[in-house]
């Protein structure tokens, strides 16, 4: 059984960037789309890269998994990605062991989101181990470590009110259109891009807007087509683009192209236009700006809005924060159950040996009579044996390094690993 135990020889890393250094348009020179998560992991694979996780939203890229040193992992972002390791260094961090746990924890469970308390990162979590493990790149630690990352978000869901309101990036444009834009129930709203947060920013426009005048554009037809007929809305092909923007008062462009999707040769409003752009990278053309009439307003500005329910979610950090110290307590006790486990094997092992021996002898010293009466006793012992050893190692009072190095000498046990 290969040691996932944290080793000198073997350390868990997380090499990442997000908001809080990396602005939009760095973050978006190191965001990858799903071709390229697909293909890193592929390189990892042919380097026997033990256990890869990758994450990319558009307010963070980060990748966890083991490696000897850090740069690998840093070399394997770069390679994939628009960025350079300059760009990287200059605004990155690299947390090792404990604390690559420790912010995998906060990241899954909306406490290192740029509006605290976004749970939709936890999803993304759950896609990223899918891939790692469609891909071979997900062992025993990081299943288990995601699985308690995931733990620890629902019981933060249902134990606190930290995910009270709408998910960030729509709760953010949506609440931002109502404090800036007047009779926003009368103004036409174009929506450029029905993804994710595309869907979410419409249901929340609708719920909070009491505005039916929505338009839906996307370059897939059917797909707004679902979301409209849910709600009764327009839909427009995207052919129609520019004609729309023509005649709509707020533009929000929530597309995922790895490039401008809107830019001042589409505009040729004579009225005021307001358009938000939630893309990473960046899907709004600075250019616009050149327009008369025409704000931009971009995912970082509309992050950085405080209000009410922000700082009741706050409030709520202490009891999320020791939820999270709990799970990750028992991932930790798991861990060490890992650790010791090979030797407990080995133990087993070189009894059981033992008991062939003795078993061996006495069938020949009694003509087989006793045999299977005598092997059942010793099974049960061999058990107890081992149990005992199972719990010394739980105490927490017991060096574990030591106890080991004590009974593999004792025992002359030699440990098999195996996959």
């Amino acid at each position: 059984m290969k040691q996932y135990h944290i080793s000198k020889y073997q350390s868990f890393y997380c090499i990442g960037l997000n908001y809080n250094k990396a602005d939009a348009t760095i973050r978006g020179k190191f965001s990858l789309n799903q071709e390229q998560i697909v293909d890193l992991l592929a390189d990892a694979k042919k380097m026997h890269t033990d256990g890869l996780l990758v994450i990319s939203t558009c307010n963070r890229t980060e990748l966890f998994g083991f490696a000897e040193h850090p740069f690998q992992l840093i070399n394997l972002l770069c390679s994939h990605s628009n960025g350079t390791v300059e760009e990287f260094r200059d605004v990155a961090y690299v947390h090792k062991n404990q604390e690559a746990i420790s912010h995998l924890f906060r990241v899954g469970t909306g406490l290192d989101s740029q509006i605290l308390g976004d749970f939709e990162i936890i999803a993304q979590l759950k896609t990223a181990f899918a891939q790692s493990k469609k891909n071979g790149l997900a062992n025993p630690f990081l299943e288990r470590l995601c699985n308690s990352v995931i733990q620890a978000s629902k019981r933060i869901k249902t134990e606190t009110e930290i995910s009270s309101g709408a998910t960030s990036v729509s709760f953010a444009s949506v609440q931002y259109i109502l404090n800036n834009v007047e009779e926003v129930s009368n103004k036409n709203l174009l929506l450029f891009g029905t993804g994710k947060i595309g869907r979410n920013t419409c249901e929340n426009l609708i719920k909070h807007t009491d505005n039916s005048r929505i338009t839906l554009i996307n370059r897939t037809k059917d797909k707004a087509e679902k979301i409209a007929g849910k709600f009764d809305l327009i839909v427009k092909d995207y052919g129609d683009l520019a004609a729309e923007i023509r005649n709509t008062d707020v533009l929000i462009v929530a597309t995922g192209a790895n490039r401008p999707t809107v830019s001042k040769a589409l505009i040729f409003n004579k009225k005021p236009l307001l358009i938000l752009d939630l893309s990473i990278p960046r899907n709004v053309d600075e250019n616009v700006m050149e327009c008369e009439g025409v704000s931009l307003v971009h995912l970082d500005e509309l992050s950085q809005i405080t209000n009410q329910t922000l700082n009741d979610r706050k409030k709520q950090l202490p009891q999320a924060e020791e939820i999270i110290e709990e799970v990750k307590a028992e991932f930790n006790q798991w861990l060490e159950t890992r650790r010791y486990a090979p030797v407990i094997k080995a133990l087993k092992d070189k009894l059981i040996l033992m008991q062939e021996e003795e078993l061996d002898f006495h069938f020949k010293k009694n003509n087989g009579s006793s045999l299977e009466d005598a092997k059942e006793v010793s099974d049960r012992i061999i058990q107890k044996i081992t149990k005992h050893f199972a719990e010394h190692f739980k105490d927490t009072e017991t060096n574990p390094t030591q106890s080991l190095e004590v009974i593999s000498k004792v025992f002359q046990l030699k440990q098999t690993t195996h996959d």
